[in-house]
């Protein structure tokens, strides 16, 4: 009997051993493993400030962009730009029906003839007349005839010359008629305002128009510029000549492009809080165009 209970505590002895190394184990394996950097003392500063990036969106935009409207009333007949087309200064679009203000014109221009022809008879009489006042001095002097003669062809010859000025302010008044139904005839050309390119066509052929329907949409390409809008934390950090970066994920993530600060808002939207900037791309930039939305970076001092 004592044999049997000396081998039972030996047994309960090793049990207790094994539990012993079992918790040593666990407490070794949630210790630091050997070559982890220690955690730095407290005070030390563990990165030097650098500067950041911000990035802001706007956009591409150009300074001539607008919509050509009609300037007279009129029915369209020939249209000679389509979406696309390339214009210049001054290229015609599309023309109106100019039937009725040609033949205005063409009236004008006959009456100006007219008028010019008759002024030109009033000095040929004023001509012969201012001759005759000079016999009629000559003679009144060698008192051939009496003074009564002498004013009767002083006064007939400063008629004349009344006339001569009556006619040449109806020639300038005939002539300004005319240049005015000119103008009216050229709005029947509807031209390109500046050079770029045709965006959008509104109007059909033997459509009719009205003073002020839009006919086109003529966008210039270039200088290309981008309009966003910056944090007032930026008011007096950012100035004009800065260079910024422009750059599209949905064009190509490798495409940058650079552009300089042309103007800086003097304000702050007190509704946003933001102020507005406007830069200038420098250089080609073939895949952006108006209209679209790109990113701006520029760097932010901390």
């Amino acid at each position: 009997m004592k044999r049997c209970i000396m081998i039972g505590l030996a047994i309960l002895g090793l049990g207790f051993s094994g539990c012993g190394d079992s918790r040593q184990t666990s407490v070794v394996a949630a210790s630091p493993v050997h070559g982890e950097s220690a955690a730095q003392p407290s005070g030390v500063s563990s990165s030097v400030p650098s500067e950041s990036v911000f990035v802001a969106s706007g956009p591409v935009v150009v300074e001539n962009q607008v919509d050509v409207a009609a300037l007279r009333e009129g029915l369209v007949v020939s249209i000679f730009a389509q979406p696309g087309t390339v214009t210049h200064r001054g290229q015609v679009l599309a023309k109106l029906d100019d039937r009725q203000i040609s033949s205005d014109v063409e009236g004008a221009a006959a009456k100006v003839r007219s008028i010019e022809a008759n002024l030109k008879n009033w000095e040929a009489e004023t001509n012969v007349l201012r001759s005759d006042r000079s016999r009629a001095e000559k003679l009144y002097e060698a008192q051939v005839i009496p003074k009564e003669e002498l004013e009767h062809v002083q006064y007939k010859e400063e008629a004349d010359e009344y006339e001569v000025q009556r006619e040449a302010e109806s020639l300038n008044n005939a002539k300004a008629a005319e240049k005015s139904l000119e103008l009216e005839r050229e709005k029947t050309s509807i031209v390109a305002p500046f050079d770029g390119i045709v965006a959008r066509r509104y109007v059909r052929v033997g459509q009719k128009v009205s003073v002020g329907d839009r006919l086109f949409w003529v966008t210039a390409m270039v200088p290309l510029q981008v309009k966003f809008t910056l944090p007032e934390r930026f008011y007096g950090k950012i100035h004009e000549g800065e260079e910024v970066t422009v750059s599209s994920a949905d064009i190509s993530r490798e495409a940058k492009y650079s552009a300089k600060i042309v103007q800086v808002s003097p304000v702050v939207d007190p509704s946003s809080g933001t102020m507005e900037i406007l830069a200038q791309v420098t250089g080609p930039a073939p895949e952006l165009r108006p209209g679209m939305l790109v990113n701006i970076s520029l760097r932010e001092n901390p």
